[in-house]
């Protein structure tokens, strides 16, 4: 299948925080994605997650590390304004792809690089943040996450801190959150929230992944899971089936409009047999079309389910 015919709006990657660690740029690289690799198919766009933690400068504050990251992205954005614009909207993406661009968008993988502050994350939304996931692996002062404080649900600033999401148009971002926390959020909310990279508790039972019930949660929420092709949320020695089924999974409880990309390229190590990175996003596209799936449904995976959320969200 000619790349050319899919189009693709993927949840999350980490390859900011790859450029910060490693160096090198976004035009191309060794790693699960890149301007070439983005451009080989129709349309792309992509949420670019600013990262990090306590290990990746020891000693920097981490609101820091959010300015450096940002600024080497901007500065890449720069080098490459003829090939990908960084977008706001959905009205933004598809304007950046009539024009022939990739389309970027700005996440934040764990609120503490914004010191947990509603004003710091008011002021990222003026620099072009559409979504912040409330925790990465740490508890912080919002809530516990999946692997530490797990217990711990949505603090009163963790509340506080949704609520000014949810004002300001941002996607609140459930990955590696504690399920109290999910529930939280889901009580809390009454509009479309994701779990940017996240896949079927029932199929590999990880606390990262969703449960049945958090799934139809999001399903009422009208948000959407992205799927994530790190092995260790798949299952043993994954493979492009492997994403099937947790993909197929989704669909059987009614997802067909709640299931999206969300690969977490360039932050994980393993990936699954025959996608060794974007560029083998089309297999995974053919596998479905061999499983007899129609090109709305897949379409609807691939990049307009991710893309209605955005629209809806994301307005200002």
């Amino acid at each position: 299948m000619d790349k050319k015919e899919i189009t693709i709006f993927d949840g999350h990657c980490d390859t900011i925080l790859r450029c910060y660690e490693q160096g090198g740029g976004i035009a191309r690289s060794e790693g699960h994605l890149d301007l070439e690799r983005m451009e080989a198919y129709g349309h792309y766009a992509q949420f670019f997650a600013i990262f990090g933690d306590v290990t990746t400068r020891p000693g920097t504050p981490l609101h820091t590390v959010f300015q450096e990251e940002y600024d080497l992205f901007q500065r890449e954005l720069e080098k490459n304004a003829g090939r990908v614009t960084l977008c706001r909207t959905g009205g933004e993406v598809e304007e950046a792809w009539r024009g022939g661009r990739s389309a970027a968008l700005l996440s934040v993988e764990g609120a503490e690089l914004l010191d947990c502050s509603t004003e710091l994350l008011e002021k990222a939304h003026g620099m072009g943040v559409r979504a912040v996931n409330l925790t990465w692996n740490h508890a912080n002062p919002l809530s516990g996450s999946n692997a530490d404080q797990p217990e711990r649900g949505l603090t009163a600033q963790g509340k506080a801190f949704v609520d000014k999401m949810e004002a300001l148009g941002m996607l609140v971002d459930v990955s590696h959150l504690s399920d109290p926390g999910f529930w939280d959020v889901a009580e809390r909310m009454n509009g479309p929230f994701f779990a940017s990279h996240s896949n079927s508790r029932a199929l590999c039972p990880d606390a990262r992944n969703l449960t049945d019930e958090m799934f139809t949660a999001i399903i009422e929420h009208g948000g959407v899971a992205g799927l994530n092709v790190y092995a260790g949320f798949l299952g043993d020695d994954p493979d492009l089936d492997t994403v099937v089924a947790h993909l197929e999974h989704f669909l059987d409880l009614g997802g067909e409009k709640n299931v999206a990309l969300g690969g977490d390229w360039d932050g994980c190590t393993h990936l699954p047999h025959g996608l060794p990175g974007i560029q083998g996003l089309d297999r995974l596209y053919e596998r479905l079309l061999q499983r007899n799936y129609s090109t709305a449904l897949l379409n609807a995976v691939f990049n307009q389910n991710l893309m209605r959320v955005v629209n809806e969200v994301c307005t200002m």
